[in-house]
C-alpha cells in the first residue's frame, strides 16, 4: 500500500492536483469569497480562453517545438472574421470555421519556416508574431469592432454551464484523442522525444510539423473567437501580451520544453493552479504584478530543469559508452 502510494506521489499530475487543493484550502482560509459558486464560475470563464490556446501549445510543445505567435494568430483571425460576419453575416458554424481555417494556415505557415530554413521554432515564431500583430494595427489602425451580430453576442450558456467553458471542454477532449488515441498522436511523441528516430522510421517530420503548428493557429483562433463572444467586442491588441501565461500553465502542467512530454490533464491542472494563484491574489489585494513574477519564475525554473536533465542524460550515455 505505502509503495502505491509513493508511486502515484512521484507522478506529476498528482503532484500539481495536490498543490492546487492545499492552495484552494489556504486562499479558502483567507478569503470567504473564494470558494463562492459565483467567483468559482466566473474563475472557469474567465480561464476558458487560455485552455483552449493551451490545448494547441501543447501539441506543439510534444512535437519538439515552441510556438509563441498563437496570440498574435488569434488576434489576426479574430478581426478577420469579425468583419465578414459584420458585412455579410452568418452563424457559429460560419465563425468557427473561417476562424479555424485562418489560424490554421497561419500556423502552417510557422511549420514551414522553421522546416525549410532551418531556425529555431522559438526565433520564427516571435518574428510571425511580430509580422502578424504589426500587419494587424497597421490595416486597422487600432480600431476596434464594437457592431458584432447579436447572436455571436447572445449568451449561449446551456444548464448554467457558459459557452466559452463548453468550447473549452470539447478543445481539450480533441486534444486529448488526437495525442493518445490516434496513430499520429503517437509520431507526435516521437518527433518530440528524438527527431532522429522518427525521420528513421519513416514519419513524414513536415507533415507532422505542420499538424502540430497549423493546431495551435486553429485553436488560438477559436479561442480569439470565444474571446470576442465573451467580452462582445473585437479589440486588435486585447489577446496579445498573454503568451507567456498561457506557455507557464502547459509547462507547469508537465509538458518539457525539449518535447516528447506533456499531457492534456496536466495541462488543466498547470492552468487551474495559475487561476487559483491569481484569483487568490487578487481577492487578498496582492497586485497584479505579482503575478508576473510568478509566471516568468516557472518558466525559469522549467528551462532550468530542463538543461538539467539534458545534461544528466548526456553524462549517463557517456558512462554507458565508456
Amino acid at each position: 500500500m505505502l509503495s502505491q502510494l509513493r508511486a502515484a506521489w512521484r507522478r506529476h499530475d498528482v503532484q500539481i492536483g495536490s498543490i492546487v487543493v492545499i492552495m484552494a484550502a489556504f486562499f479558502s482560509a483567507l478569503s470567504p469569497a473564494f470558494l463562492t459558486l459565483s467567483n468559482l464560475g466566473d474563475l472557469l470563464e474567465n480561464y476558458s480562453v487560455m485552455a483552449i490556446m493551451a490545448a494547441g501549445l501543447l501539441v506543439v510543445l510534444i512535437s519538439g517545438g515552441i510556438d509563441i505567435s498563437f496570440e498574435a494568430i488569434a488576434a489576426v483571425s479574430q478581426f478577420f472574421v469579425a468583419i465578414i460576419l459584420v458585412k455579410f453575416g452568418g452563424n457559429w458554424f460560419t465563425a468557427f470555421g473561417l476562424a479555424g481555417l485562418f489560424g490554421a494556415l497561419l500556423g502552417i505557415v510557422n511549420a514551414l519556416l522553421i522546416y525549410y530554413l532551418g531556425a529555431i521554432s522559438v526565433i520564427v515564431t516571435i518574428s510571425t508574431m511580430t509580422f502578424y500583430f504589426s500587419i494587424l494595427m497597421f490595416m486597422t489602425q487600432g480600431r476596434s469592432i464594437y457592431d458584432l451580430p447579436s447572436w455571436f453576442t447572445s449568451d449561449m450558456s446551456w444548464l448554467s454551464i457558459p459557452f466559452p467553458v463548453m468550447v473549452a471542454a470539447v478543445a481539450l477532449l480533441v486534444t486529448l484523442v488526437l495525442l493518445s488515441r490516434s496513430p499520429v498522436g503517437r509520431q507526435i511523441y516521437g518527433l518530440g522525444g528524438n527527431p532522429e528516430a522518427a525521420k528513421r522510421m519513416g514519419c513524414n517530420i513536415l507533415g507532422l510539423q505542420c499538424l502540430a503548428y497549423g493546431y495551435s493557429g486553429f485553436m488560438a483562433a477559436i479561442g480569439g473567437i470565444v474571446q470576442a463572444h465573451r467580452v462582445e467586442e473585437v479589440v486588435p491588441y486585447a489577446l496579445i501580451g498573454r503568451e507567456l501565461d498561457v506557455l507557464a500553465a502547459v509547462v507547469l502542467g508537465g509538458a518539457s520544453l525539449s518535447g516528447g512530454i506533456g499531457t492534456v490533464s496536466g495541462t488543466v491542472l498547470g492552468i487551474l493552479l495559475l487561476a487559483v494563484l491569481q484569483n487568490g491574489l487578487t481577492l487578498l489585494g496582492v497586485s497584479s504584478y505579482a503575478f508576473g513574477v510568478v509566471t516568468g519564475a516557472v518558466i525559469l525554473v522549467s528551462v532550468t530543469a530542463t538543461a538539467y536533465a539534458s545534461k544528466r542524460q548526456q553524462r549517463r550515455g557517456v558512462r554507458d559508452a565508456v
